[in-house]
């Protein structure tokens, strides 16, 4: 055996072989990028059970990367720009994708069948008490105003050249809801899941830095200082009846909601019935924390440096942002409007908790809430409008996908 040639056919096989010589220094990039996320989720404490999955997932693909065709990588971008090409033989061929994928490849099926974002909304309706909601209908205005975001995104969106279907994945960052971003995107722009999914959570993580500021700016002090009278007692059977008629109403209304709302109150309807204890702790703990494990990497696996270093990423940073300030500014304005209608019963910080970040966003309304009033309690109040947001957040992905779907 000719020792030079194993090491040399050793060498050209190396993943550093690739990265000095095959062009493989955007990987690199790529990899520096994934170790920031790492310090992001682990050090400062961003969204950390998803992102460190999803940093870890980028990491994973970059580092498998050889050649796009290689069958040592994790993750075929082209396996799967075949699956969505009309033209190619392997459209929509998951058999090909179990055949020829790898780790990610198989991984990633769940999230473009759309089973982990739903799955995650199950667990999420498993953990909501939606009885501030129940006890305060308005609540929903609140919600539904919060996503005023979205649109205004989708309109900055196609002014710079996006299509209307990467429109409005991008638009729906502004509803501050991971698992629903995630959902339209794998159903309307599966090519910009990794960009837009890293935005999603990255500006849920820092809501606490980014809402306060238009909180104070666009409120006064007297209004953040105003004291909210204690909802009322919900009823067993009103937390019951509700996740049905919510199911039936808004399926009924937007076909494209049902795996989204439908596993948002079924998990919530386990919660609430009283007679599924062990179901609803199984979907709060064991199945959430299973499905956020493979949901996490395969998203990460999206993010392989040709299809994310690109100015489309930095165009989806930016619009994300500027989606989830407006969804903060409609929340508070329509806050601010009920404040005025109520004869100044309503503290309008709880506008700013109608994006879905559940229950960030109403931590944030009470704590800007005490520091104006040391003895303002707004968390109950606050979480009216937050869980309205989920559900707005989710009806309107319904109504995107029904308009590009």
């Amino acid at each position: 055996m000719d020792i030079l040639q194993t090491l040399k056919d050793l060498w050209e096989g190396s993943g550093f072989h690739s990265f000095l010589v095959d062009g493989g220094w955007k990987n690199l990039i790529m990899i520096a990028v994934s170790c920031v996320l790492l310090y992001l989720g682990i050090k400062k404490k961003f969204e950390p059970l998803l992102l460190v999955g999803i940093a870890f997932g980028c990491l994973l693909v970059n580092l498998s990367y050889f050649t796009p065709e290689s069958t040592d990588a994790l993750y075929h971008p082209q396996l799967w720009s075949d699956f969505l090409d009309h033209n190619s033989e392997y459209y929509h061929s998951y058999g090909r994708i179990m055949s020829e994928g790898g780790l990610l490849d198989i991984l990633y099926i769940g999230v473009k069948a759309g089973i982990y974002p739903s799955l995650i909304f199950m667990g999420v309706g498993a953990m909501t008490d939606f009885g501030p909601l129940i006890a305060n209908p308005k609540s929903l205005l609140l919600g539904a105003a919060a996503q005023m975001g979205v649109f205004l995104a989708f309109f900055g969106a196609v002014l710079l050249g996006f299509t209307g279907n990467q429109a409005a994945a991008i638009g729906i960052i502004g509803g501050a809801d991971g698992p629903t971003a995630i959902f339209l995107t794998t159903k309307l722009a599966p090519e910009l899941l990794g960009p837009i999914a890293i935005a999603a959570y990255s500006y849920m993580a820092l809501i606490p830095m980014i809402q306060p500021p238009l909180m104070r700016l666009l409120t006064t002090e007297k209004e953040r200082k105003v004291k909210m009278e204690q909802n009322r007692v919900v009823s067993k059977t009103e937390k019951i009846l509700f996740p049905i008629i919510v199911a039936m109403f808004v399926i009924l209304l937007l076909p494209s909601t049902a795996p989204l709302i439908g596993c948002l109150m079924l998990g919530n309807l386990w919660r609430e019935c009283g007679v599924t204890e062990r179901l609803s702790d199984t979907v709060q703990n064991a199945l959430m924390n299973i499905v956020t494990v493979f949901l996490g990497i395969s998203v990460g696996a999206t993010t392989a440096a040709d299809s994310f270093l690109n100015l489309q990423t930095l165009f989806i940073i930016v619009l994300g942002l500027t989606a989830f300030c407006f969804s903060t500014v409609g929340g508070l304005l329509v806050g601010k409007l009920m404040y005025a209608l109520t004869g100044g019963k309503i503290n309008p910080l709880i506008g700013s908790a109608g994006v879905s970040a559940v229950p960030m966003a109403a931590r944030v309304s009470q704590i800007e809430g005490q520091k104006a009033n040391p003895s303002n309690f707004l968390l109950m109040h606050a979480m009216g409008p937050n869980v309205a947001g989920v559900i707005g957040s989710a009806i309107a992905a319904g109504f995107l996908l029904a308009v590009f779907g």
